[in-house]
């Protein structure tokens, strides 16, 4: 597969981490694998969970190939850059498309990137899951690898306006040990254990995270902070697509 338009982009990424002096930390790194096939599930809480969640790959020398809505690949700017990378597009219309084309890549060896969630969550807790990484990963016979994201909101997320150029905002990125779902599970089982093994990566980094302050929009309700709590960020959610007709 040819890697024309991926590795300048990390590049690029990377020269702009460095240039706001982002403070990435990574743990568990090594629970990505080197070789073979992965479906790599993230929480999701901002526009930019892609870039984010993908450095969890980088010590493993993988490039995580994400699913996300066909709209963003129908873009003149994104779209060229998301087909370069070889990320796969989501039809609401025709799922089967995005699920079969996902098997196909996981079972040529490569890591495919997930948001379980669907969308972005606005209370900044970890929403209800899907369990369509949990079929593709017992399907294709390759690990789940969880991932938590925090500091990613505070740049850019639903509802708020773009931050891009914010400086010294810590990011933390914590990549959990592998779940090794199998064909013939239980698969309500297999996605709660994933739902509860990625609250418990958020927890760890929203508890350890270098800021902790009180009354500030991108902290949780739970941790002093005045997002929405997970029934009212459900309520908007509701509210959006009954409005968008979805």
């Amino acid at each position: 597969m040819s890697e024309i338009v991926y590795p300048p982009v990390i590049v690029t990424a990377l020269t702009l981490f460095r240039a706001l002096d982002l403070k990435l930390h990574i743990e568990g790194a090594d629970h990505v694998p080197r070789q073979g096939g992965a479906v790599l599930v993230s929480n999701h809480i901002s526009y930019l969970d892609f870039i984010f969640a993908g450095m969890g790959a980088r010590r493993s020398r993988r490039l995580v190939r994400f699913l996300a809505k066909k709209e963003v690949f129908d873009h003149r700017i994104s779209g060229p850059l998301m087909r370069g990378m070889h990320h796969i597009p989501v039809d609401r219309a025709a799922g089967a498309g995005s699920y079969a084309a996902s098997l196909r890549a996981l079972k040529a060896g490569e890591v495919v990137g997930v948001f379980a969630e669907g969308t972005i969550s606005r209370s900044f807790t970890v929403k209800e899951i899907k369990n369509g990484a949990i079929r593709m990963a017992a399907a294709s016979g390759v690990p789940i690898i969880p991932v938590g994201l925090w500091g990613t909101q505070r740049l850019w997320t639903k509802g708020r306006p773009r931050n891009l150029l914010q400086r010294h905002v810590p990011i933390t990125i914590l990549v959990g040990e592998p779940i090794h779902p199998k064909r013939g599970d239980d698969m309500a089982a297999r996605t709660g254990e994933l739902h509860t093994r990625l609250t418990e990566l958020l927890d760890r980094a929203q508890r350890t995270y270098p800021e902790i302050p009180q009354g500030v929009w991108w902290q949780p309700r739970h941790l002093g902070g005045t997002a929405p709590t997970p029934e009212e960020a459900a309520a908007m959610d509701e509210a959006e697509a009954a409005k968008s007709g979805d």
